[in-house]
């Protein structure tokens, strides 16, 4: 007899069960025809649907209803039998179970949608900050012993290392920019559509209509964020943070400007019943180190101020 694996409504596995027991869970309502299920022999997990002749449950062909609430009916004679839905194409017996899987980029419209608001997407922020900034040092470091090289070789003649140093600042602020750019650009119109910090907290960024967003918009989103907190002196960057507090969508300045919303990675799928409406643990554990970090920098403060104090006391 055959082993069966189903994921629930909360995307949970569970298994092994034999035929019976999805049969019987189907006629109950605990699961329906786009439920996936998994046995030996399948490549991949499939829709129910896909198995219903395998596993014997009687749909309507015609209009895609089923009839569970008909079975009684069904099984005693007394209604018409339905069609049959057809079977999946054969899959090799020797391949192993694969992940549950659904088609991120295929946008499904009039489903509820979760925007991440204002704390999701700081935590995002913080894991982004570190992962560009490593990329970006990764360049910085090397660019900084070569100046270094070259202001020795230079040495006396100011004119030379004037023009080496502007030389490096400009390369400074240029990598400073585009690398963080470059990524956004690419992990946010890739399939995913979300970089590495989204990714950990369960978000992505897509046009207001559920779309892909492509690479130059990507790249430009991030371009106009910091143009706008570059010539505002920082104060468009809170501005933003109040718009993602406030507003319907849950959008930036930088967002309006390039017709992007940042939502759950279930968002404009045929799951929005799996979006995460909370903060998500990853988010609450970043929050808390945060929140750690920035009381231990107050402490700090906190003794260097009375140390300094205690050190200019005359009695």
């Amino acid at each position: 007899m055959s082993e069966w694996y189903y994921a629930d409504a909360q995307r949970e596995r569970h298994g092994p069960v034999d035929a019976g027991v999805i049969r019987e869970k189907f006629r109950q309502g605990e699961l329906d025809l786009n439920a996936l299920v998994w046995s030996e022999g399948m490549s991949q997990w499939q829709p129910l649907s896909a198995v219903a002749e395998e596993l014997q449950l009687l749909v309507q062909a015609n209009t895609g209803i089923d009839l569970r609430g008909d079975y009684a009916a069904i099984e005693n004679g007394t209604a018409p039998e339905p069609a049959i839905l057809s079977a999946a194409s054969p899959h090799s017996p020797y391949a192993a179970p694969g992940s549950i899987s659904t088609d991120a980029s295929r946008v499904v419209a009039g489903g509820d949608v979760v925007n991440a608001g204002f704390l999701r997407r700081f935590a995002a922020s913080a894991i982004d900050g570190i992962v560009t900034g490593v990329l970006s040092y990764a360049l910085l470091i090397p660019l900084a012993l070569v100046m270094g090289v070259s202001l020795i070789n230079m040495a006396g003649s100011e004119m030379a290392n004037m023009g080496a140093m502007l030389v490096f600042y400009g390369l400074y602020y240029a990598i400073c920019i585009l690398v963080p750019a470059i990524y956004f650009g690419w992990m946010q119109s890739s399939n995913t559509m979300a970089s590495l910090g989204k990714m950990a907290v369960g978000a992505k960024v897509v046009r207001v209509n559920g779309e892909r967003i492509s690479f130059w918009r990507a790249f430009l989103r991030y371009i106009a964020m910091t143009g706008l907190a570059l010539v505002t002196c920082g104060l468009a960057m809170l501005v933003s943070a109040i718009m993602v507090g406030v507003t319907e969508r849950k959008q930036g300045l930088h967002d309006m400007i390039c017709d992007t919303v940042v939502v759950d990675k279930w968002a404009f799928t045929d799951h929005p019943e799996w979006q995460e409406r909370g903060l998500g643990t990853v988010t609450i554990v970043v929050l808390s180190l945060f929140g750690l970090m920035l009381a231990a920098g107050v402490v700090l403060v906190i003794v260097a101020a009375s140390i300094g104090a205690s050190s200019n006391f005359t009695p």
